[in-house]
C-alpha cells in the first residue's frame, strides 16, 4: 500500500479518509517530529493541504491587510518537502493553500487577496458548511489532455467545485502550466507536465469523499505513488 505523507493542518480527517478510500495509507507529518528528508525516504507521495496564507516575503511582497498567517514554521517545512520531492520526482498533490505554497516554492507569486486585487471576480470564499451540497460555488474550465482532465474522469472539460479561498496563483512557478480556471480567470489548477504526477488544485476535493465526486483524482494520485 502506498504511504502518502500529509503535511499537518488543522482539518485532517477529510484528507486522510480521501486517501484511504483511494487505496492509500495516510501518514500525517510535521516539522520537528518528521524531518523532511526522512519523509521523502519513507513516503510514496506528498499531499499538501489547506490552511493559512503563505508568507508573502517568500515571493518578494509585503503582507496585504487581509493576510492570515499559517502556523509557525509551516511554510518552511512544506517548501522543504516540495523541493526534496521535486528532486526525487515524487508524486505530489497540493490542495487550496497547497497549490499556493507549491507555486511559491518553485518561484511563483500569489494574488494575496482576490476581492481587493481582482475586483469583479466571483465569490471564491463561501462561508458554508464544507460538506453541504450548496458548497458547490462555480464551475471550472479544464484544459483538454491535461493530467487533471484525465484524473477528473472521462476527460472532463468542466467541473463544478467548492470554493473557500481568498488567495490564488498569480505568476506561475518554474515548470508549471495552468490547467484549470474559473470563469472569471482565477487559476484553479496547475501542473508540471514533465512529471508523472505534480498537480495543484484550488478547491477542496477532499470534502466530497462521502459522495465520491473527486475520488478519481485521489485514486490517480495514489496509483502514481505506487510506481
Amino acid at each position: 500500500m502506498a504511504i502518502i505523507a500529509i503535511a499537518r493542518c488543522s482539518k485532517l480527517p477529510d484528507y486522510e479518509e480521501s486517501i484511504r478510500r483511494a487505496g492509500g495509507d495516510p501518514w500525517v507529518v510535521e516539522s520537528g517530529a518528521n524531518p523532511a528528508a526522512d519523509v521523502i525516504r519513507r513516503a510514496g507521495g506528498i499531499l499538501l493541504a489547506g490552511g493559512g496564507d503563505v508568507n508573502p516575503a517568500l515571493f518578494g511582497e509585503t503582507p496585504h491587510p487581509a493576510f492570515d498567517a499559517a502556523e509557525s514554521g509551516r511554510d518552511d517545512y512544506e517548501i522543504e518537502l516540495i523541493r526534496l520531492a521535486m528532486e526525487r520526482h515524487m508524486p505530489l498533490l497540493a490542495i487550496c493553500r497547497g497549490i499556493q505554497v507549491l507555486n511559491v516554492a518553485m518561484g511563483g507569486t500569489l494574488v494575496q487577496d482576490i476581492p481587493s486585487e481582482l475586483p469583479g471576480t466571483l465569490e471564491h470564499k463561501l462561508a458554508v458548511p464544507p460538506h453541504a451540497a450548496y458548497d458547490l460555488a462555480h464551475e471550472i474550465w479544464i484544459e483538454k489532455d491535461s493530467l487533471l482532465s484525465r484524473v477528473a474522469g472521462e476527460e472532463r472539460e468542466t467541473r463544478d467545485v467548492n470554493s473557500r479561498h481568498h488567495q490564488s496563483v498569480k505568476e506561475l512557478g518554474e515548470g508549471f502550466i495552468t490547467t484549470a480556471t474559473a470563469p472569471d480567470g482565477v487559476i484553479e489548477a496547475i501542473e508540471d507536465p514533465s512529471r508523472r504526477f505534480c498537480l495543484g488544485v484550488q478547491w477542496h476535493p477532499e470534502n466530497f469523499y462521502r459522495t465520491g465526486e473527486f475520488r478519481a483524482l485521489f485514486e490517480g494520485f495514489v496509483e502514481a505513488c505506487r510506481i
